[in-house]
């Protein structure tokens, strides 16, 4: 069997970020072993059915919501993730240390 190509692995990985929790697309990278590769993280992102992969956990490394033109509408990046309990102002995740979930501790 073929080995998993690198959107797949990404979209595996933003599955298991918990609820209420966030993490970087660097941090995602890292992971998988392809550090300096966070812009491939966020085009892999931007290429998934939003239905299926929580992208909206995925932030820069600042907390900020770079990715949220990709999701339709002004705020749904936004709204999603107050939905989940995460206080968002101007853009950027308030307590982003407090709900940054960092995948090579966790898993």
């Amino acid at each position: 069997m073929a080995e998993k190509g690198f959107f797949e692995r990404v979209y595996e990985t933003a599955k298991l970020i918990p609820y209420g929790r966030v993490t970087s697309y660097g941090a995602i990278a890292n992971y998988l072993g392809a550090t300096g590769s966070a812009r491939m993280v966020g085009w892999a992102l931007n290429g998934s059915n939003k239905a299926d992969v929580p992208a909206q956990r995925v932030v820069n490394r600042n907390g900020l919501l770079t990715g949220k033109h990709h999701f339709q509408g002004t705020n749904l990046m936004q709204q999603l993730l107050e939905s989940e309990g995460i206080e968002v102002v101007d853009n950027k995740i308030q307590n982003f240390e407090k709900h940054f979930w960092d995948p090579m501790k966790e898993l």
